[in-house]
């Protein structure tokens, strides 16, 4: 079985083959142990968040990952293939950081062309406070289940939602946590999201037949999203009028809003949906928004710039503010472009340098290792799963490993114990892929948090349907609920 093997000869994904001497389990934890205590105490006992200065949240996966080089070193593990496991790590995050680029440029053109301005027209005289946060859910899971993509949801109608929830006075943290509830609903639903693929070719079963099976845990947990965001919706009292006549004034002094606008982002919605690979997807909203900047907001180009091209060029790359007569407008028609993303960018390098640093010393194996070992009943077996998956989400920094590692480690033992893959692939899901979000150090969680502009901090308690999912899978695992078996046992 694969799980009794030396964690260090273990291969995940194209993992480099490693001859060292095999970590026990406290060494294998010390730097997961020394990165959560700093992070809690960075957040809980330094003012501002700002321990080491702006980037502290990196620094600290830096010398987290220096502590886990430590001992990789002291159990001969050499610095090449260190590198290495890092090298592969960040060229594996290099399509994503690419993409948060472009999302950078999209939030700013998109707002100098006027595109983000008419959804928040349109969207406060359609969607109330009584219904939005529902609203919100729904369609973002829609957008996702068509697109395959929680990441491109969030960067399109995400950003518009937040703009709405803003100018209607709702706390950005519930806005936040609806719209990933959502996307990430649709995002396990899809057949054409990579996770979704990726989970049943892990554990040996088909796609369709994967879906099917996830949507009974799936389906309950979003219809409970969905009533809790409808109590919190018709009981919260909103900061923001309710009568927006205001607000659509402003909006419609400042900017020239029409219909027309919303082609650019049906236009990048339609060619994800045709399969458009998402860097020229993103890349072509990033050049129809500068063409519709130039031809039906020339007034605001000239305000910001004395060329139009310099407008648009700082705000692809730079902030951009405009102003409006509205305060609450005047700080939500405000992006920071590529350089707003710097942040998010610098956080996913560090992750991935101390995610190659575990997985190479043999940590990341040894730690899921050690889990299973606890699987000694069918409900261990779906416990260790879970926990496996959120663990890695938590150590290794990406949704991707937190799916592959457990699915290659777990598969012989849901095996032998007659379990359906399906199983195991709808456990990958539930604990690994939607988990991802909630850790802010994760990709997930520094994509969603800076495309958005919410930290996790404030959409945690809200995305619902992310941290349900755990829980309604290790429900139905407790009680044998529609549990599919190869043979009786």
């Amino acid at each position: 079985m694969q799980h009794k093997k030396n964690p260090s000869e273990i291969e995940i994904e194209d993992q480099k083959t490693i001859k060292s001497k095999e970590l026990n389990i406290k060494e294998a934890l010390v730097p997961v142990i020394l990165l959560i205590a700093m992070l809690a105490y960075n957040i809980f006992f330094v003012k501002d968040q700002e321990w080491l200065g702006a980037y502290t949240n990196q620094f600290i996966l830096l010398i987290a990952g220096g502590i886990a080089a430590l001992i990789g070193f002291f159990n001969k593990v050499t610095l090449k293939s260190m590198l290495f496991e890092i090298y592969k790590n960040i060229k594996s995050v290099f399509i994503p950081i690419m993409i948060l680029f472009l999302v950078g440029a999209l939030a700013g053109t998109w707002l100098v062309s006027g595109v983000i301005p008419a959804m928040v027209y349109y969207g406060l005289q359609v969607l109330s406070p009584t219904i939005f946060l529902p609203a919100c859910v729904l369609i973002a899971a829609i957008i996702s289940i068509a697109t395959g993509s929680s990441w491109t949801t969030s960067a399109t109608v995400g950003i518009a939602l937040i703009g709405i929830g803003e100018a209607l006075g709702i706390s950005l943290g519930m806005v936040a946590g609806a719209v990933i509830s959502g996307a990430y609903f649709g995002d396990k639903m899809s057949p054409l999201s990579d996770t979704t693929n990726l989970a049943p070719a892990m554990a040996g079963t088909d796609i369709f037949t994967h879906i099917r099976y996830m949507a009974i845990t799936t389906v309950p947990t979003i219809i409970i999203t969905l009533i809790i965001f409808t109590i919190i919706s018709l009981t919260i009292e909103t900061t923001g009028n309710t009568d927006v006549s205001d607000l659509l004034n402003s909006i419609d002094q400042t900017f020239n809003i029409t219909p027309w606008l919303f082609l650019v982002p049906l236009a990048v919605i339609a060619l994800i949906l045709a399969k458009t690979k998402p860097l020229i997807a993103l890349g072509i909203g990033v050049l129809l928004a500068a063409i519709f900047a130039m031809v039906f907001q020339p007034e605001i180009l000239s305000s910001l710039s004395s060329s139009s091209i310099n407008a648009l060029l700082n705000s692809i790359f730079v902030d951009t503010e405009i102003i409006t007569s509205n305060d609450k407008l005047n700080e939500l028609f405000s992006a920071g472009g590529i350089k707003g993303m710097l942040w998010t960018i610098f956080l996913i390098i560090c992750a991935m340098v101390f995610g190659g640093t575990m997985g190479a010393i043999g940590a990341l194996a040894r730690i899921t290792r050690a889990l299973l070992s606890l699987a000694t009943t069918v409900f261990g077996l779906f416990a260790s799963t879970v926990f496996s998956c959120i663990g890695l989400n938590i150590i290794a920094s990406d949704q991707y490993l937190a799916i592959v590692i457990p699915g290659k480690m777990f598969k012989e033992a849901f095996e032998d114990k007659g379990l359906a893959p399906e199983n195991l692939s709808r456990t990958l899901e539930d604990g690994g892929t939607v988990t991802s979000v909630l850790i802010p150090w994760n990709t997930c969680g520094a994509y969603q948090s800076g495309v958005l502009g919410v930290g996790v901090d404030e959409y945690f308690a809200y995305a619902i349907f992310n941290w349900l999912s755990p829980f309604t899978t290790l429900l139905f695992a407790a009680f044998r609920i529609k549990i599919k078996m190869l043979k009786a046992i």
